[in-house]
């Protein structure tokens, strides 16, 4: 009887100890056979992975910690579904709040200006990276994996597998931010509209070439008008040929820096961003990391006839071919206005929104067929005429994971962990279903996605294409993203009232792009702010001691507006298959 209550005594001790990471076993299998299939791992990989998190998260059991995101299907996920997983499995419990994309912009700025600690962890777009990389306020998680943070990080995370990892890459060579989420912005097209006969036949006659993928913005701009003023209605519905945004809000300003200046041509040479002179029209020379300026006067881009070019036809299109109020659209109101049926095409439409898209007519979606199968399909961007083989062709999103210093480093660690599992190879196919915003290699390429490839209109095609790689975010040109990207869209905002003129306005943007980037400078110098990688502006010279040189920005076109072309898509998605 003694022995029998010594045993159970020790049971008891046992379960006591052990308790939390049997329980969070047991947990672990009921979210795997629930919720985390499919997956690229096997059920016992599965089970493998959650069992380190289990042991790894046991120092910080009944912690509660904040992460902050902006609001896109993705993070909802994570925010809903991943937080109660990671707590049920791991015993820490995580508030993921969701805010729109300049509210996190600036909780960060915040954070780095002012050292407290608002958030233990951000997704935060890696746009950032040459904020990052100099101001050292950012964790380097290069060196954080390999030593403070070993005993939390994930042995199976699989740091080459993340697509956009050369994105999070700083000029040191070391990671400063881990992908969570990433799309591209891409050409969005009808093409149920562009393949009936009828509406080719009177395209081919009008413009003597073939309607398809445009290829150039002349072929766009074709289209657009194509379909606004001759084709006019389909099926009952008054259609038009373009889609886009103008309201003056900071979402204004990422529509032009998120690349369109690089689309229309108006960079350098080079990937993942041009060099010397990048999207933003900022100018840093090949192996250096001090930025030089904006101005053309300064040998950048930012008011070159290419970028003003691309503004120029931005405030054109949405006057012309886009829907009524189209100009008064924010980002959010424009994209899933698309769903209405009433847009032939838009020329820069982001992959985020796919998962609206691919919703059923029963939803309001009239994108898509009575079996759900979408009527428009995806493709590679067009480009300007200033743009050259060798340039970047757009722009890709990739919200990252960012770690601040001034976040206690149990908290930190605690928020490192949730982290890496809601992007663990165990949880990620089948959040990439849920947001498609697709992070891993391995995830595209699972059979899960082949399978599903027809209902979402070429997003697989191509994300599992050499071409992917031509889309990508801000770089590290630019050195205080928070501080330069706010002047943008106040600009970009008076080309949309008619204050102000493209020139004009790409004339003062450049200018003040330049004063704030002299004062970083000073602030450099006498402080060493930076890291020795603010920048270092050129004299200011004529602007024809810039333009038409090899390494300066392009001279003006004497025709902007050359013969039209575009390619079926079919033939762009047999080359994608053949590569």
């Amino acid at each position: 009887m003694k022995r029998e209550m010594m045993a159970a005594v020790a049971a008891t001790a046992l379960l006591a100890l052990s308790g939390p990471a049997f329980a969070g076993m047991a947990e672990a299998e009921k979210w795997i056979d629930s919720e985390f299939q499919p997956s690229v791992l096997s059920k016992e990989e599965q089970m493998k992975e959650m069992e380190w998190f289990i042991k790894a998260a046991e120092p910080f059991q009944g912690m509660e910690i904040n992460v902050l995101s902006e609001t896109i299907p993705t993070h909802t996920y994570e925010s809903e579904t991943l937080t109660k997983a990671f707590e049920e499995i791991t015993g820490i419990k995580v508030n993921h709040q969701l805010l729109g994309e300049g509210e996190v912009v600036q909780a960060v700025q915040t954070q780095m200006q002012t050292n407290r600690n608002l958030y233990d962890a951000y997704i935060n777009d890696s746009d950032l990276i040459g904020t990052h990389s100099r101001l050292q306020s950012a964790v380097n998680l290069s060196d954080w994996m390999n030593g403070e943070a070993q005993d939390v990080t994930n042995p199976m995370l699989d740091i080459e597998d993340f697509i956009g990892i050369s994105f999070t890459t700083g000029p040191d060579g070391k990671v400063w931010q881990l992908p969570d989420q990433q799309f591209a912005n891409l050409y969005w097209f009808r093409k149920d509209w562009f393949d009936r006969p009828d509406i080719k036949e009177k395209f081919k006659a009008k413009y003597g070439y073939d309607l398809g993928v445009p290829v150039n913005w002349s072929a766009y701009e074709d289209i657009a008008e194509f379909f606004t003023n001759d084709i006019k209605e389909i099926d009952g519905v008054r259609v038009y040929g373009h889609m886009d945004y103008g309201k003056r809000a900071p979402d204004l300003g990422w529509r032009m820096t998120d690349a369109w200046l690089s689309m229309a041509g108006s960079t350098s040479p080079g990937l993942p961003n041009g060099r010397p002179i990048d999207e933003w029209g900022i100018r840093m020379e090949e192996g250096s990391c001090n930025p030089s300026g904006a101005s053309v006067a300064r040998g950048g881009g930012t008011n070159a006839p290419g970028s003003v070019y691309a503004i120029r036809k931005w405030d054109e299109w949405l006057r012309k071919y886009a829907p009524p109020g189209a100009a008064d659209y924010d980002f959010y109101q424009s994209l899933p206005a698309l769903a209405q049926g009433n847009v032939a095409q838009q020329i820069f439409w982001y992959t985020a929104f796919t998962a609206n898209m691919v919703a059923p007519k029963s939803e309001g979606n009239n994108t898509v067929d009575d079996d759900g199968t979408p009527q428009w399909r995806m493709a590679p961007s067009p480009h300007g005429p200033y743009w050259k083989e060798g340039m970047k062709l757009g722009y890709q999103d990739t919200g990252s994971w960012t770690l601040f210093k001034s976040t206690p480093v149990d908290r930190r660690k605690a928020a490192w962990l949730y982290a890496q599992f809601v992007v663990s190879k165990t949880v990620d196919t089948k959040k990439s279903h849920v947001g498609l915003t697709i992070i891993r290699d391995s995830t595209i390429n699972h059979e899960s996605f082949s399978e599903r490839a027809p209902k979402l209109g070429g997003l697989v095609e191509f994300y599992r294409s050499p071409d992917r790689v031509a889309w990508t975010p801000t770089g590290i040109n630019v050195p205080d993203y928070p501080k330069l990207a706010q002047l943008w869209w106040q600009q970009i905002g008076d080309v949309n009232s008619g204050a102000f003129t493209p020139q004009e306005a790409m004339d003062r943007l450049a200018g003040e792009m330049d004063q704030i980037m002299a004062r970083m400078e000073a602030a450099d110098k006498a402080n060493n702010t930076y890291g020795g990688c603010g920048p270092r502006l050129n004299e200011a010279k004529d602007p024809s001691d810039w333009l038409g040189k090899p390494d300066g920005p392009a001279a003006k076109l004497d025709n902007e507006k050359p013969q039209g072309e575009t390619i079926s898509y079919d033939e762009l998605t047999a080359r994608w298959a053949a590569q």
